[in-house]
């Protein structure tokens, strides 16, 4: 048995990355992520700060949520409850990535959410200011293609098998 020390270990690893196999899960990785972490954002300020989630999401200045309609604290919470949910989704998924039935999975399930939830946002950009929707477009675009990045398959043999 070989041992390697850190530098073998990194080593290695970069030259995994060189692998279709080695990209895929790198991306699956930086995916999952996002989708973990701005979940977690959404659905902490969402469910433990319902009002001030409304009146001040996304943060940073930016005000998305007032133009679309009044105020409700129940649908606030179970956006918040929805998102963390997602959150939970991603980290399982994320702590078995070399699973790529499980990654596909999680993959269709997200899609269908964010596909869902940028079509509804880009009928609502007429609301907003230039900027505001050029971010939209962005923001949700990009998890829908982390979405798509989950459900293309992985390259060699075994790899919708679980490890």
């Amino acid at each position: 048995m070989v041992r390697r020390n850190g530098a073998g270990r990194v080593m290695s690893r970069i030259a995994g990355l060189s692998s279709p196999m080695g990209m895929k899960l790198l991306l699956d990785r930086i995916s999952l992520a996002l989708v973990a972490f701005t979940s977690a954002y959404v659905g902490v300020f969402a469910y433990f700060a319902p009002e001030s989630w409304y009146d001040t999401f996304p943060g940073f200045g930016f005000r998305w949520l007032p133009q679309l309609g009044p105020y409700n604290e129940h649908l606030a919470k179970d956006v918040g409850a929805f998102y963390l949910a997602v959150t939970v989704l991603s980290l399982i998924v994320l702590a078995q990535v070399r699973n790529q039935v499980v990654v596909r999975l999680a993959g269709a399930v997200l899609l269908t959410f964010n596909v869902l939830h940028f079509v509804y946002h880009l009928t609502m950009l007429h609301m907003y200011e230039p900027r505001d929707r050029v971010l939209n477009v962005i923001v949700l675009g990009l998890l829908v293609v982390a979405s798509v990045v989950l459900l293309v398959p992985g390259a060699g043999r075994g790899a919708d098998r679980a490890p």
